[in-house]
């Protein structure tokens, strides 16, 4: 007898949520890349629950999520500082000699705001919201509000129809990309990347019910998402430099050899994006 939708989608919750419980003690410890790996499963559970949002209670899962976003923003604001820190220590090494001042100004101040903000992070798992999302997702792990009549359908059903749908979100924004003014291209990239993101995950969920016809569309989003991501991580970073070096015009020519490389980091990454993207020409069959 095939699957169905609602045992499938609790096994995929079940393992993200196990995720996150796993990653909580190491993000106490400030263990390398904890919170990036809390973070990620905090993203992933959120994209399931909305992609499979019609197997649930709406009332129940809104509100869920709703909390997992407040818990990856809070996520990601110590992990944004730790990939600036990272980001801004490896390119000051490709430059040799730096001014102090400049090293400080960048590395120092990122993880500078990454020991603030994982600070927070550990006083707020320490709190009545975090223990109140806790309890929901450990309830959540094993008897999850589902909708009695779509989660008794076929799981090959459901999940295509919801792998079908979030693909065609992402070549919605993908086909629109080309005659996007300018001024918007930078935000309609990163949408197109979070489509990405969402449909990668969805996939994975799926992955165990549809075999490799999801996995190979996960593989390619996830590959989307990557292209997409490195690309906004060198936008941000010029950003953040010229800012930096608008407090400091004395050490211009320093900052702008260092903008220039992260706008010459941002060219060579969306120089991937059209090899990336070409998935979504077809359409996906399940």
């Amino acid at each position: 007898m095939a699957p169905k939708a609602g045992k499938a989608v609790v096994a995929a919750l079940r393992e993200d949520i196990d995720r996150l419980f796993a990653a909580e003690p190491e993000v106490r410890a400030d263990a390398e890349d904890s919170v990036h790996q809390m973070r990620v499963a905090t993203r992933r559970l959120r994209s399931v629950l909305r992609s499979y949002r019609r197997l649930f209670d709406a009332e129940e899962a809104a509100a869920t999520v709703a909390e997992l976003k407040w818990l990856a923003d809070l996520l990601g604001v110590a992990r944004d500082a730790e990939v600036r820190a990272e980001r801004f220590t490896d390119l000051l090494a490709e430059h040799g000699e730096v001014p102090a001042a400049v090293t400080d100004a960048l590395v120092g101040a990122a993880r500078r705001a990454y020991a603030d903000a994982h600070a927070e992070v550990v006083d707020e798992l320490d709190r009545k919201r975090y223990r109140r999302l806790r309890k929901v997702l450990s309830a959540w792990r094993t008897d999850p509000p589902l909708d009695r009549t779509l989660s008794g359908e076929p799981a090959t059903d459901v999940f295509g129809n919801v792998a079908r749908r979030d693909n065609k979100r992402l070549r919605a924004l993908v086909f629109a990309e080309p005659t996007a003014p300018p001024a918007e291209r930078v935000e309609l990239l990163h949408d197109i990347r979070k489509a990405a993101k969402r449909l990668r995950y969805s996939c994975e969920a799926a992955g165990p019910t549809l075999d490799e016809p999801a996995t190979e569309l996960g593989t390619r989003a996830k590959r989307l998402q990557t292209v997409l991501g490195d690309h906004r991580d060198a936008v941000e970073s010029r950003e953040a430099i010229l800012a930096a070096a608008a407090a400091a015009p004395h050490d211009a020519t320093t900052y702008e050899l260092l903008a220039d490389a992260e706008e010459a980091a941002a060219g060579r990454a969306i120089g991937h994006y059209p090899a990336a993207a070409s998935f979504c020409s077809t359409v996906p069959e399940f």
